[in-house]
């Protein structure tokens, strides 16, 4: 067998960091948008970036639940020229691949995400009113709730949001065989669909983060608008640069590593750096690590999950460009990965455990290498 060297992926098992990981500042003093983008990196870090509703409910806190009616500036705005996104409703969900049903296109700044009985995806407006799926990470009996009372998306991703988690968002949700049971004993027609928490945007944070959070006051939607506004209860939209109070945040930005990493990792090594504790504790680098040893796969992954964690799963396409990076410091041709084909059940399984839904075969060849700096690379084994 031919040896390879090894590509291994070390894990933390379990860590934490008590108090807040980075901290939101309220200016009352009326600036516009972009006078009071400066004041904050002069100051502070930039305008504030906000990642789920927690930290909608510690901006409010920040201002003493004292934000005006006319709101306050937050770090969200549409740049010009726009490029929309997708992304899914759930924070901490990256969106790698579509499966969006074609003869729905859009050149409207915004577009969601739904599926029909059969799971297809279509996209369509958002504004329209359809059933919707929410789901519950928490009651473990019961994840997915089929709300039969049409609403448009935005009001559906309220209401999930205050009774459950969130809409069904990413593959490994979409996917599980429970939705599709409980789509079953719905009485939709086959044509007919439900919104699912995938919603496309032209919306960007000030910092460069490419976090999906959205909390939008649905009535507030022209093409004009470019600028976010954080209200009471939700964010709104305006293209109006009148002078308005702010939020700020005091931290370190990781716009260079933030589309690899969830939200709160993210958070929490802005805390870290902040502390000067970055290096020390933890590097987003250090999560791959190359091996330059060759030996053959199976010693591979013993070396792997005695002295680390286990070899590399690749999930999705962010996943792979952050190991071809690694790979361009490989001396030889290819690197082993933890993917692994059996003969007698024909079929192909990461050794994590992981389902194979993300692929991006090179040729037709059979066994798994990564040429250095390129796409995943499979050869046939002898």
């Amino acid at each position: 067998m031919q040896r390879n060297l090894i590509l291994l992926i070390l894990m933390a098992q379990s860590w934490s960091i008590t108090g807040q990981l980075y901290e939101y500042k309220y200016v009352t003093t009326p600036m516009k948008w972009e006078v009071a983008r400066q004041y904050c990196i002069q100051h502070y870090t930039d305008l504030a970036t906000v990642t789920n509703m927690t930290d909608m409910k510690r901006l409010r806190e920040a201002a003493k639940n004292d934000v005006p009616k006319a709101g306050a500036w937050i770090g969200l705005h549409r740049p010009q020229p726009t490029n929309r996104k997708w992304h899914w409703s759930l924070p901490g969900l990256e969106f790698n691949e579509t499966n969006l049903a074609s003869g729905e296109s859009s050149t409207k700044d915004e577009y969601c995400g739904a599926i029909r009985k059969d799971l297809t995806w279509v996209d369509h407006g958002c504004g329209a009113n359809k059933p919707f799926i929410c789901y519950n990470e928490s009651n473990t009996s019961q994840r997915f709730y089929v709300i039969e009372k049409e609403e448009t998306w935005f009001e559906a991703q309220r209401i999930c949001r205050d009774k459950h988690t969130d809409l069904v968002s990413g593959l490994q949700q979409l996917r599980d065989e429970k939705l599709k049971t409980i789509l079953d004993t719905k009485d939709f027609k086959p044509y007919d669909f439900v919104f699912i928490g995938l919603f496309t945007d032209a919306w960007e944070w000030s910092d460069g983060s490419s976090f999906s959070f959205r909390q939008w006051d649905e009535n507030n939607n022209n093409d004009d608008d470019k600028y976010a506004i954080l209200t009471q209860n939700e964010m709104s939209k305006t293209s109006s640069d009148d002078g308005k109070p702010f939020f700020c945040y005091e931290g370190e930005t990781l716009s260079q590593y933030d589309q690899y990493i969830h939200p709160f990792i993210q958070k929490t090594l802005i805390y870290l750096k902040k502390k000067n504790w970055f290096h020390a504790f933890f590097s987003p680098s250090d999560h791959v690590i190359l091996i330059k040893e060759n030996r053959t796969w199976e010693e591979a992954l013993y070396y792997c999950r005695h002295h680390h964690h286990d070899l590399v799963t690749i999930t999705n396409m962010d996943e792979q460009r952050w190991v071809q990076e690694k790979t361009k410091n490989a001396s030889s041709p290819f690197v082993w990965t933890g993917l692994r084909y059996t003969c007698s059940l024909g079929f192909w399984f990461w050794v994590s455990d992981e389902v194979v839904h993300y692929k991006n075969w090179a040729s037709p060849e059979q066994t798994q290498m990564l040429e250095p700096g390129r796409k995943l690379r499979y050869v046939e084994m002898s």
